[in-house]
């Protein structure tokens, strides 16, 4: 037994963050996510079968996909091994890959490889990774933010089972808070707190689902305070909770899903003529630092293909959006977005004429070409339309 390693260890975690102290230990102590951890879930199927396979998981930042992969590893009895898909090298991989294989053989030990942002490993570096997967060398789990379907290799995903991540809900990290403050081996039950339901709630708002950013945000005002505090008990009312969390985090990405899936959202409720659903998108989307130009893109597209001749003005509405915001910027140009889109979203619809160019260009590439007729075709020379009747009984 190494003593002074663990002595180390056990000094590193007294002084980790409250978010890092705090992650559960157990499955049952896991909050969310009950759709595969709930009871009789499949997570936990696999976990009480004692039949893990490699694992992805997708999600927001803060619901507990680095948690979760501890959990696992210690209910398996596994050694756990963390890489950052952003630094570690096919070098690394290669190390942990090598010590699992003696440990699988020499001790039956299992090894859980957790490789965080996995979607940052390039393509070689995932393909390293199939051969021990397939055979059980390891047992990868991968965390990553972006859509492992365009982000991770197919033969990677193939051997692996994706479960999705939610974000938190707000009683979730009220119960997390709670706890914290309850805890008196890793939390912060020796500062003496109390805490204002009101403060939990703003905190649990805005921490937008992330457990991570509640925690921090906790540990901030009761640390601060605990100096002045001197052994007195601690009051964390409401005003020490927008101190310790100024800003709401808005989960987005300028080119992932959540993307693409505000720019749909704000389409169909456009399409749906819901000019309060429409006024919520944009502004989330421009909130979260949305270039304004993509908006007034899609909105001049949408005046063409959903409301086109139902209200010819709404193009003309479009372009002028377009060019104000092209030329203005932030955040002057919100409000001509603002305006252009709840005039999309009031206006009339007709698809007649996406339905009739759609149509069209089938009907030109599926069947065969069809010659101008004569009567329409150009007569440049007094002699084709005499000899060739070119143009010769149009009116």
């Amino acid at each position: 037994m190494d003593l002074f390693r663990e002595s180390e260890e056990a000094a590193v975690a007294a002084n980790a963050p409250l978010a890092v102290r705090m992650r559960p230990r157990h499955i049952d102590e896991i909050l969310g996510q009950d759709d595969f951890l709930g009871a009789g879930r499949m997570l936990r199927r696999m976990l009480e079968a004692d039949s893990l396979s490699s694992l992805v998981f997708w999600g927001p930042p803060g619901t507990g996909k680095t948690t979760l992969a501890h959990v696992i590893a210690a209910h398996c009895s596994a050694e756990f091994h963390w890489l950052n898909g952003g630094s570690a090298t096919v070098k690394d991989v290669r190390e942990i890959i090598e010590h699992a294989r003696g440990l699988l053989t020499g001790s039956d030990t299992r090894t859980v490889l957790f490789i965080d942002e996995l979607h940052r490993f390039n393509r070689a570096q995932q393909d390293v990774l199939l051969n021990d997967v397939e055979n059980g060398t390891v047992i990868l789990i991968g965390a990553t933010t972006e859509n492992p379907f365009f982000t991770i290799n197919s033969p990677l995903l193939s051997r692996s089972t994706i479960f999705r991540f939610s974000a938190l809900s707000e009683q979730d990290i009220i119960t997390l808070l709670r706890r914290a403050l309850a805890d008196r081996d890793r939390g912060l039950s020796k500062y003496n707190v109390r805490i204002t339901d009101e403060a939990l709630a703003h905190l649990a708002k805005i921490s937008d689902g992330d457990a991570r950013r509640g925690l921090t945000a906790l540990e901030v005002g009761v640390i601060s305070q605990a100096r002045s505090a001197a052994g007195e008990k601690i009051l964390f009312d409401l005003n020490v909770a927008q101190e310790s969390i100024q800003a709401k985090a808005i989960r987005y990405d300028s080119h992932g899903d959540m993307h693409y899936d505000a720019a749909s959202a704000l389409i169909k409720s456009m399409r749906g003529s819901d000019p309060d659903a429409t006024v919520y998108w944009l502004a989330k989307m421009l909130a979260a630092g949305e270039d304004p130009r993509f908006i007034a893109r899609r909105i001049a597209i949408l005046a063409s293909e959903d409301i086109g001749n139902a209200d010819p003005r709404a193009i003309s509405v479009a372009a002028a959006a377009y060019e104000i915001t092209d030329r203005v910027g932030m955040p002057e140009c919100r409000i001509t977005l603002a305006q252009a889109a709840i005039y999309m979203a009031c206006a009339p619809k007709s698809n007649a004429s996406y339905m009739a160019i759609a149509s069209a260009d089938k009907d030109v590439k599926t069947n065969r070409t069809v010659e101008v007729p004569r009567h329409l075709r150009n007569a440049p020379h007094p002699g084709m339309a005499e000899q060739f009747g070119h143009s010769g009984s149009y009116q």
